[in-house]
Parts: structure tokens; sequence; C-alpha cells
């Protein structure tokens, strides 16, 4: 410990082009494809079921002509 005259080592933190680069990797891309997907259908089908709002206090809409 006293001979190292360096600066120490620290861990470093994961960067976003490694992550970018790892992802790019063929068998990784076919992963994050899938992932992403999956991702995509499922927030639609969430956004699916939800029910929309009803307006109140608009009434009955308008009757265009009188009943024949």
């Amino acid at each position: 410990m006293e001979n190292q005259t360096g600066p120490q080592a620290q861990p470093q933190k994961p960067q976003p082009k490694s992550f970018l680069r790892w992802a790019t990797t063929r068998p990784q891309s076919y992963v994050v494809y899938l992932v992403c997907l999956i991702l995509v259908w499922s927030l639609s089908f969430f956004a699916g079921t939800l029910k929309p709002k009803k307006a109140e206090g608009l009434g009955p809409p308008p009757v265009m002509s009188p009943p024949r």
C-alpha cells in the first residue's frame, strides 16, 4: 500500500455510450427489440382499456328535424 504512487482506482459509472454499444450488438439487439415491442403493446392495451370520462351537464343532443 505504501509503494503505490498513482491515483487510486475508483469504480467507473456505466456510460450511456457503452449501453448503446452493448444494446446494438446482434444477440442483445433482438432482445431489446422484443422488450420494446412488448412495452408498446402493453401500453396500447392499457390505454384501450381505459374508460372515457362522460360529459356532465350537457343534456341530450339537439334534434335535427321533427319526427314524422
